[in-house]
């Protein structure tokens, strides 16, 4: 379907038929294509930011200090939020990636980003917009026919 804003009608002929052509071309890119970058691009942000809290197999100290004293979540224990964050920002960037469970682990990184926004980082709101706009195509629209969860559900339709 192609949209012609009304500035577009009222350019003479070529003007119109040229922008309407580029708005064409826009909308001829595929969905697949905007999810794939919508999975990729957020989960390499989280990814990287749960690998500065490990070495190895195991959690950093400097990670449970900078929860304890940076971060200062309500409610929950520093250790706890700085391993349950370590493990949520290698695992869910995963599933992301590969397209299995997309918008559960979109869900999931959708909330880590509120919290991050309210509690952490709250001067960070366009980025974690930019985030959260990510995650909420996901979560609305799905993963996109590049995805484990479209094989999966391909093949029990």
């Amino acid at each position: 379907m192609t949209n012609v804003s009304p500035a577009a009608a009222h350019f003479g002929s070529v003007p119109g038929r040229i922008i309407q052509r580029m708005i064409a071309a826009m909308d001829r890119i595929p969905y697949w294509f905007i999810a794939l970058a919508a999975r990729i691009f957020p989960a390499a942000v989280f990814w990287q930011s749960g690998q500065t809290k490990v070495a190895g197999l195991h959690l950093k100290p400097s990670a449970i200090a900078l929860f304890a004293n940076e971060y200062q979540l309500p409610l929950i224990n520093p250790t706890i939020a700085a391993y349950a964050s370590a493990f949520s920002e290698h695992f869910f960037p995963i599933l992301l990636v590969i397209g299995l469970a997309t918008r559960f682990s979109a869900l999931a990184l959708l909330f880590m980003t509120a919290v991050i926004e309210i509690f952490v980082y709250p001067g960070a709101w366009p980025t974690h917009g930019v985030w959260a706009t990510c995650f909420l195509v996901l979560i609305a629209r799905g993963p996109g026919l590049l995805s484990l969860d479209h094989l999966i559900a391909r093949k029990y339709r």
